[in-house]
C-alpha cells in the first residue's frame, strides 16, 4: 500500500512496519490520526485497533479505512482502560504521540497494554539544548528539503493536533534507557528518534 501523502512521520512508517515481529495477532497504532499507519499495519498483523482521542480524525480514519477487513478506530485515550485491558497487543506503536503527554505515563500505560513477549516501537520528537543538538538538527534541513520536493510537498491531514515536545533528545534518551531497560534507542536525520523495546516473556 502506498502513501498518498509525506510527511516527517510518514517517513518512518517503514521502520515501524519492518519492526513488526512475524505472527503479530494484534497491533495498536496510538495516536492514529487519519488511519495511513493502520492500514499498512494490516499487511502485517492480523488485527488492527487505532485510538486517537481527536473525534474528527477518527471520523476521517473510518473513512479512508471503510471496506479495509482487521480494522478497529475508537475514539480514546491510551492513558486510560479505553484503549483495552493489560496485555492486550503483540504489537504498539506511537508515532509523533508521547510529547503531547507526560513521558512517563505515556510509556507505562503502553507498556501495560503490551502482551509478555511483545514489542513497542515508538518514533518521537525532541529539543535541541546541546549546540551537539543544533549541529545535527540543522544537517537534517537539505534531505528533508530534497525529500518534501521528492514527494510533492510535505503534508498533514486538516485538523491534526500539533505541538512542540518539552523533553531534550538526552533527557529522552536516559528516560527510556530507566523505564524500558534494554531498549534501543536511535536519533534519526528528520528530527526523529526510535525508540524499540521487547517487552519480557515474563511479562516483567
Amino acid at each position: 500500500m502506498t502513501s498518498d501523502y509525506w510527511n516527517h512521520n510518514v517517513h518512518y512508517h517503514p521502520l515501524v512496519l519492518n519492526a513488526v515481529p512475524d505472527g503479530c495477532r494484534s497491533a495498536l497504532d496510538v495516536g492514529c490520526g487519519e488511519g495511513l499507519l493502520v492500514r499498512k499495519l494490516t499487511q502485517r498483523a492480523q488485527s488492527v485497533t487505532g485510538v486517537d482521542t481527536s473525534g474528527a480524525m477518527i471520523r476521517l480514519a473510518r473513512e479512508r479505512s471503510a471496506g479495509l477487513g482487521g480494522v478497529t478506530f475508537s475514539e480514546a485515550d491510551f492513558l486510560d482502560a479505553a484503549s483495552g485491558g493489560p496485555g492486550t497487543y503483540d504489537f504498539i506503536s506511537a508515532v509523533a504521540v508521547v510529547h503531547h503527554v507526560e513521558f512517563e505515563q505515556a510509556v507505562s500505560s503502553m507498556v501495560r497494554l503490551l502482551a509478555p513477549g511483545g514489542r513497542l516501537v515508538i518514533i518521537g520528537l525532541a529539543n535541541n539544548r546541546t549546540p551537539q543538538d543544533w549541529i545535527i538538527g540543522a544537517a537534517g534541513v537539505p534531505a528533508a528539503r530534497f525529500r518534501a520536493r521528492r514527494h510533492g510537498g510535505k503534508t498533514d491531514p486538516d485538523g491534526m493536533p500539533l505541538r512542540m515536545p518539552d523533553m531534550a533528545w538526552g533527557e529522552v534518551r536516559r528516560e527510556a534507557k530507566r523505564l524500558l531497560p534494554g531498549c534501543r534507542f536511535r536519533r534519526h536525520l528528520l528530527w526523529r528518534y526510535s525508540l524499540v523495546w521487547d517487552k519480557p516473556a515474563d511479562g516483567a
